[in-house]
């Protein structure tokens, strides 16, 4: 049986569709792009409150639809996550597994020195890892695209993800009718990862109102295309404290969404490339830190500031070792005891100013 014949059956049945595969036995449901079954939570509610030793996974696209048509019937009864694309641990797994490890050593290291200010390990077969970072920041992290055979392969998937999700699925989904306007905007968007979002001046730009260019942001974040972080301030004067940054959840679509899979070392965007994953690797591995940027008004700036309690964390991260002024304003203003310069590929131990700084390889992260 074909999988849009159980969707029909269980749509038009779904006690009897139950009743079908139950067999007193446990049952396993999943069920994919929930919240384009009509009354889906209520659904799921009955299921749940009716039947025993059924275990039921839900998925979708977008977290919006989910919130408003699913997750009220079902409080109390379920447990949420989010499945992001893999971060760049998880790739190399796919791609060699001795890298894949060290790696994830260089990482627990990082964290060690974080949390309770153990050494950080210095890297080793920087050159195999950065081979394998290169590729990931063109092409991410889509499973189906990390296992392609080939880097046509890879494109062609990634376009007609782009393609059917945002072009057909979202714009269908939410009904945007001016759905030429919401394109420009995300590729708009594409353009300006690692900047700070000044919805008027977009609206300007695209020609498009203030309101309907809000609504169209709200849309690609909850639909998991970007994200949005904070200005981290604790003077309301001289610190920014609304304006958000602008990141893509995932660089292989972002790349997609521009047509742009030019190798990393030809490109002009490398830093925003690398910027960009590092908060996606901040958003999948540091998920009990807040992650904020800084800025003042007389624009020095720091890429990320984590915070847990009453620890601080600078980062900055730099195609070069060059330490911008923000830095050092950051360093003299708060006093935090560990801060992170990462680039590509290079490993060094500073102090300034008191503050314990590592330059590390973005794959640390």
């Amino acid at each position: 049986m074909y999988i849009d014949e159980y969707r029909k059956n269980f749509e038009e049945n779904y006690i009897d569709f139950i009743k079908r595969y139950k067999n007193d036995k446990k049952l396993f449901l999943f069920l994919d792009e929930i919240q384009k079954l009509k009354d889906g939570g209520k659904i799921l509610k009955i299921i749940y409150d009716n039947f025993n030793d059924i275990k039921i996974f839900i998925s979708g696209s977008s977290t919006l639809e989910i919130n408003t048509k699913i997750l009220p019937d079902l409080v109390g009864r379920l447990i949420l996550f989010t499945l992001y694309p893999f971060n760049f641990y998880e790739f190399l797994l796919s791609k060699d597994k001795g890298l894949a490890n060290l790696v994830k050593e260089k990482r627990e290291s990082l964290r060690e020195f974080l949390e309770n200010d153990n050494e950080i390990k210095k890297p080793s077969f920087n050159e195999e890892i950065i081979k394998y970072l290169k590729e990931y920041l063109i092409y991410g992290g889509y499973p189906e695209v990390v296992i392609a055979k080939d880097l046509e392969e890879k494109k062609i998937l990634l376009k007609n993800l782009y393609n059917l999700y945002i072009e057909k699925d979202i714009i269908n989904f939410f009904h945007i009718y001016d759905s030429s306007k919401f394109i420009d905007l995300t590729r708009y968007l594409s353009f300006i990862i690692g900047n700070i979002l000044y919805i008027s001046s977009i609206s300007k730009e695209l020609k498009i109102s203030y309101r309907k260019t809000e609504n169209y942001i709200t849309i690609l974040r909850h639909t998991y295309i970007i994200d949005l972080i904070e200005p981290f301030h604790k003077n309301i004067i001289t610190e920014l404290k609304k304006a958000k940054k602008i990141y893509f959840i995932d660089l292989g679509l972002r790349n997609s969404v521009i047509d742009n899979f030019l190798e990393y070392d030809k490109r002009t965007d490398k830093g925003q490339l690398l910027e960009n994953f590092v908060y996606i690797e901040l958003l999948k591995n540091f998920s009990d830190w807040k992650i904020n940027y800084w800025r003042t008004t007389g624009k020095a700036e720091i890429d990320f500031i984590l915070t847990k309690g009453d620890k601080i964390i600078l980062i900055e991260v730099k195609t070069s070792r060059r330490i911008n002024k923000g830095f050092y304003t950051f360093i003299k203003r708060y006093n935090p005891e560990k801060g992170l310069i990462v680039t590509l590929n290079e490993f060094e131990i500073k102090e300034i100013y008191n503050t314990k700084v590592y330059i590390i390889p973005a794959y640390y992260i």
